[in-house]
């Protein structure tokens, strides 16, 4: 609507009294329409409206909304928050064995260490047959710590397995506290993994957080899922004391938990508020899973899956289930446990009762490309001397080394010439 103004002089007000309003009406419609079909007959009604400004209030009505001003280009809110990343304090900590490394760690490599290049990656391993292969890591450009240790042989039971994982997770944040204080600065953000993750998108700037935990949806049994968590400094402290926050739990009454709902009861206990969102990783698996599974059983994604699949578990196959299959199958999971997010045709199920089938490489290497399918033959090839040389390199260009010689790490997997 125009609005009027005092402040017009007279001889306006005397024109307009003068007019015979009848006419004016009787000629304004058709004149409306004259102007609006010869705007149409141009390349489209959009681009005539953008060109003759005069007209822009005919544009709003047309389009049931006003005209806005355009603003000069600016730096969009992803690319200003990807640079403050850019010059944040990261620690990237990868946690957990290496058994399929040659598959996951070339991904972590391109998709959250190359992605935020100020990130300063620690490694918390056991020492096993598989660990030659994160000689991989000798890309990387910043080692700030790497332990790899002999594993304690213990009780194999479900209760003294969840500690060695809570010892494992938290055993990295004290290397990256211990790397704080010899540096004297404190991290801004922590990006907590598992090694067996294979990410097929890079690790977007939102889910850095302020003051909130940000860890997938899915998978939860029960709880949180715990297979990857992004955090500032404080509430990645909380969420990364899987073994020394055991002793309040229980005096809080907790009892019977599994790792999902330990992690979320360490949240809540420790009042860190925690956001969920779609991470594009899934985690490699060898395990064998029935198909297709009943209502507390665990569905296996094909690492073909357009995902995000969050964490969900995985493997390179040819995928049995697609589409309408997928929604029967998922609609019969429990949603609090195993179940994952599925529409939109996001997932696609692996027929995981039986061993991996036997042209997984050609499927993995299809999948995840040619850069990734070379790091993947590169291990299938290396040899011992070859592994040591790694080992020995990436050594050299990192702060804090705790393992053993390369030569007895490599000699686990790989027979010496």
């Amino acid at each position: 609507m125009l609005k009027s103004n005092h402040h017009k002089p007279m001889f306006l007000t005397k024109w307009a009294s003068d007019l015979d309003w009848r006419l004016v009406f009787l000629i304004l419609p058709p004149l409306s329409l004259l102007v609006f079909l010869s705007l149409s007959s141009s390349s489209s009604a959009t681009t005539a409206f953008n060109r003759v400004s005069t007209f822009a209030p005919l544009k709003s009505f047309f389009s049931g909304s006003t005209q806005k001003p355009v603003s000069p280009p600016s730096i969009s809110s992803p690319n200003r928050r990807k640079d403050e990343l850019k010059r944040s304090r990261i620690a990237v900590c990868l946690v957990g064995g290496a058994r399929r490394f040659e598959l996951t760690g070339p991904s972590i490599v391109e998709k959250i260490l190359n992605e935020y290049p100020n990130s300063d990656l620690f490694l918390h391993s056991p020492l096993d047959r598989d660990a030659f292969k994160f000689s991989l890591l000798k890309v990387v450009s910043k080692i700030a710590s790497v332990r790899i240790f002999e594993p304690t042989a213990i009780p194999e039971t479900e209760s003294q397995g969840l500690l060695q994982y809570f010892n494992l997770v938290e055993g990295c944040l004290t290397m990256i506290k211990a790397f704080q204080s010899l540096n004297n600065f404190t991290y801004d953000w922590i990006v907590r993994t598992r090694v067996d993750g294979y990410w097929s998108a890079p690790l977007d700037p939102e889910n850095f957080v302020p003051g909130r935990y940000l860890v997938p949806p899915g998978s939860t049994y029960g709880g949180l899922n715990d297979r990857l968590g992004v955090g500032d400094f404080t509430t990645s402290t909380v969420a990364l004391s899987r073994l020394s926050l055991v002793p309040q739990l229980d005096s809080a009454g907790f009892r019977q938990l599994n790792s999902e709902t330990a992690f979320r009861a360490q949240l809540t206990t420790q009042n860190v508020p925690y956001v969920t969102r779609r991470l594009p990783f899934c985690v490699v698996t060898d395990r064998k899973y029935d198909f297709p599974p009943n209502r507390f059983g665990v569905p296996v994604a094909a690492l073909s899956s357009p995902g995000p699949l969050s964490g969900a578990k995985c493997r390179p196959c040819t995928a049995v289930c697609e589409g309408p299959c997928v929604a029967d199958v998922m609609l019969m999971l429990d949603k609090g446990w195993s179940w994952t997010n599925w529409r939109n045709g996001t997932l696609q199920l692996c027929d995981a009762h039986s061993e991996w089938e036997s042209r997984w490489e050609t499927i993995f290497d299809r999948v995840a490309g040619k850069k990734l399918a070379a790091e993947r033959k590169r291990v299938k090839s290396l040899t011992w001397k070859k592994c040591v040389a790694d080992f020995d390199e990436m050594r050299g260009r990192t702060v804090n080394w705790d393992a053993p010689a390369a030569a007895e790490i490599c000699g686990l997997g790989l027979r010496p010439q």
